[in-house]
């Protein structure tokens, strides 16, 4: 029986855009749009240069951070913020070749030194020293501001980072330890949800991605958790929330055992694209950098694409059996560009909300039948 449902009404002969177009005219508003020509949907994608992260944060392997949002890295010490920040510089310039890069240190990190040895071309790229959340607000404003006074149509992209929003204090806190005041700033967390109250609708304006690195710490009561420091700004702000820890790796036993990399662990916090609190583990080497495959093994097995057998082995859809070993040793050897396709598919079922079908095979009328139909 073909499935019913109602019918559409016809608008008759009014233009619906033409109208649409008319009231933003009438509105006086610069940044109204119609949402069938894009309005605040992702534009596109940074590569984190981590698959496995990539498809956590969008739902393929071939995504990373969403263009124009704020994504937040969050974490412990030394648990890789900074180096997956400036991957995504890395990946921003490299895919924008007149692209621009503006990061604001509180950290007085970021070295023309540093910028060259992860691939990075340092004279695309302004570096901002911040030391109070209202510096960084004042200084991001105004940059903003003159962005958005160029020419559209020629003015380069622009990608935005601050490493890191902990290491920020207020003015308040500066002021009271100029007078030796020893007390408890209470406006951070006010100060810095202003802060992203200004900038998020001046980035998405200004079609400017951002990546803001934090510190984490443990809450205290019957079940610890893990928070954000700085209070809620960035937690309602940032369209994707990733926890960053980390497991170390070692080589050899006992006393002659040597740390050659950590293991990242990658825990979707908030994300308005996949599902939260998925997790995904990618793998930095110290001697080789980020393995961009690292984590690729997990969503295969998942997706029934690689069978483990045990032992670390596991069998490929050739039938080649292969030692987890090997597999990191030459994984270009064993991820073909089909099974990628293959793997890159079964992310988005992975990763991905499922979206209820709601077509129809056929649309019938619903009326009432008339006697000479019956």
């Amino acid at each position: 029986m073909a499935k019913a449902n109602k019918k559409t009404t016809t608008p008759g002969s009014v233009d619906h855009k033409k109208m649409l177009k008319d009231m933003i005219r009438a509105s006086g508003s610069e940044w109204a749009t119609i949402a069938d020509d894009g309005g605040a949907e992702i534009s596109g994608y940074i590569d984190t240069g981590s698959a496995s992260l990539n498809a956590l944060i969008s739902g393929s392997i071939r995504g990373g951070y969403p263009v124009p949002k704020i994504t937040g890295l969050a974490g412990d010490a030394s648990t890789g913020k900074t180096f997956f920040m400036l991957e995504g510089v890395r990946s921003f310039t490299e895919e924008n070749p007149r692209g621009i890069v503006v990061i604001y240190d509180s950290e007085h990190n970021i070295s023309k030194a540093l910028l060259e040895s992860r691939g990075i071309d340092p004279s695309r790229v302004i570096v901002v020293e911040v030391d109070t959340i209202e510096d960084f607000k004042t200084r991001a404003v105004k940059m903003l501001n003159h962005y958005l006074t160029l020419d559209k149509a020629t003015r380069p992209p622009m990608f935005m980072a601050l490493d890191s929003l902990g290491m920020l204090s207020t003015l308040k806190e500066t002021e009271d330890a100029a007078e030796d005041k020893h007390v408890v700033d209470m406006t951070k967390a006010r100060v810095t949800k202003g802060t992203f109250r200004i900038l998020t609708p001046l980035l998405g304006k200004a079609h400017v991605p951002m990546i803001v690195c934090n510190h984490t710490y443990q809450t205290i009561g019957m079940f610890p958790t893990k928070k954000m420091g700085g209070g809620t700004g960035l937690e309602y702000a940032a369209s994707t929330i990733i926890f960053l820890s980390k497991k170390k790796d070692k080589e050899g036993s006992g006393m002659d055992a040597v740390v050659v990399g950590n293991d990242i662990i990658c825990t979707l916090k908030k994300s308005r694209n996949t599902i939260e609190n998925k997790v995904a583990e990618t793998y930095l080497s110290y001697a080789n950098g980020l393995d961009p495959y690292a984590g690729l093994l997990d969503i295969a097995v998942e997706a029934k694409l690689v069978k483990a057998l045990g032992r670390k082995e596991y069998q490929f859809p050739d039938g080649e059996v292969v030692h987890e070993s090997e597999l990191k040793s030459n994984p270009g050897k064993y991820y073909t560009e089909d099974l990628l396709d293959k793997v890159d598919e079964a992310c988005g079922k992975i990763f991905k909300y499922s979206v209820k079908d709601n077509s129809v095979d056929e649309v019938v009328d619903t009326e009432p039948l008339t006697t000479a139909e019956e």
